[in-house]
């Protein structure tokens, strides 16, 4: 990366600048011979085993279970998204979704499931999803359909299906959220581990999208698992996905900044090189104005993510404004740097296989999953009108 400056942000830690040391070079050798974009499941396979047997998934799972340390770090979760994105989108999907598809083993399982089902992920064994959105409940978390019922003391059946999901296909362990029990809405929803290849678990359908990744669609008829996967309490599903997210939200804003950053320094050295009108195309105003706005949306971005990973790193319970800000801004800002460095590289930008259009194509979904920039502003609203109502003083009793 040409700029690195942000690293003596009071942010970070030397331990997160010489993470970050590593990681980039360690991705800026090694990451660019295990894509093939024409066979993107071989491709994760490869990402996830060497990421594993660099060391660097000990960073998304916690200890004494193959993680770096007992707690996940925020900072560190974000430097590597980052870094990886920068490098290549692929290798930043296989090291969130080992993150995300165990968070809530790491961050509410009990220390069984964690030892059963974390060591494979961190080592780059097994690959890891996570399973929330249904074909009517996607942002509408509350509104799933898909079930578990009990069969027995010791067991519950899975009914449904799953939608979207990353990883879906190639995956060995799935964390599955369901409705469970008498409760509505949000109170109902409970969570479980499903391991690929029990019986009544299956693919449905693969998914086709923009940016080739992954995805698919889940079904679940008569899936018979034991109780003791189940992650938490009967109803603490609910929880259990808005903490994780509330955890994982503000790294997808940084890998859209990692995408930005590569789509600036691209543009840059573009306008720097592009013979144009007697000079290079740097020299236009037009061109150094829209290399500026880019520089500056980068580092707003960049200070909202690190913000929102710091708070959390520091203690607090939840971070759910400061993610949704994150995650907001980054994203779109993402897309709008991508976006003029594709004007700088004129007809060169469009060509499929080029760098920006690639990034043009990766960082269209990041407006989307993990709450799309719509859901986040109601997050955000709703936060701030809660904080009024708070803060507003009693009304005095009517006089008697």
């Amino acid at each position: 990366m040409a700029d690195r400056s942000y690293l003596s942000w009071p942010f970070f830690e030397e331990r997160h600048r010489a993470f970050h040391a590593v990681l980039d070079r360690w991705a800026s050798e090694i990451v660019p011979g295990l894509i093939d974009h024409h066979d993107v499941d071989a491709s994760c396979r490869r990402l996830v085993a060497a990421l594993g047997e660099a060391g660097h998934l000990a960073h998304v799972v916690v200890a004494p279970h193959g993680g770096a340390v007992d707690r996940l770090d925020v900072r560190t979760l974000c430097l590597a998204r980052e870094v990886l994105g920068y490098h290549g989108g692929l290798a930043d999907f296989a090291f969130a979704m080992q993150g995300l598809g165990t968070g809530p083993i790491s961050l509410f399982g009990s220390e069984d499931q964690k030892a059963r089902w974390l060591p494979g992920v961190a080592a780059g064994r097994a690959i890891a999803a996570f399973a929330l959105s249904e074909a009517d409940a996607g942002s509408d978390v509350a509104a799933m359909a898909t079930s578990a019922t009990a069969d027995g003391p010791g067991h519950v059946r899975l009914n449904g299906a799953k939608t979207w999901i990353s990883n879906g296909g190639i995956a060995d362990q799935y964390v599955v959220f369901v409705r469970e029990g008498e409760g509505g809405g949000a109170k109902g929803l409970s969570a479980f581990i499903v391991e690929a290849g029990t019986p009544g678990f299956g693919i449905a359908g693969r998914i086709d999208v923009t940016a080739p990744h992954p995805l698919a669609t889940l079904s679940f008829a008569d899936c018979r698992i034991p109780v003791g996967q189940r992650i938490g309490g009967v109803g603490d599903g609910f929880r259990i996905a808005m903490a994780t997210l509330d955890v994982f939200r503000s790294t997808v804003g940084a890998a859209a900044l990692g995408f930005a950053r590569r789509a600036l320094d691209e543009a840059t050295d573009r306008a720097a090189s592009r013979r144009m009108f007697g000079g290079v195309l740097a020299d236009l105003q037009l061109t150094q104005a829209a290399l500026a706005d880019s520089a500056t949306e980068i580092d707003a971005a960049a200070l909202l993510i690190h913000r929102a990973a710091w708070t959390k790193d520091r203690g607090a319970p939840r971070i759910t404004r400061e993610a949704a800000m994150a995650k907001m801004f980054a994203t779109e800002a993402a897309q709008k740097v991508i976006d003029r460095a594709i004007q700088i590289f004129g007809g060169e930008g469009v060509r499929l296989g080029s760098k920006v259009e690639e990034l043009y194509r990766e960082v269209r979904a990041l407006r989307i999953y993990e709450g799309a920039t719509e859901v986040q502003k109601i997050i955000i609203a709703r936060a701030l009108l809660g904080e009024r109502a708070a803060e507003a003083p009693m009304p005095a009793r009517a006089a008697e």
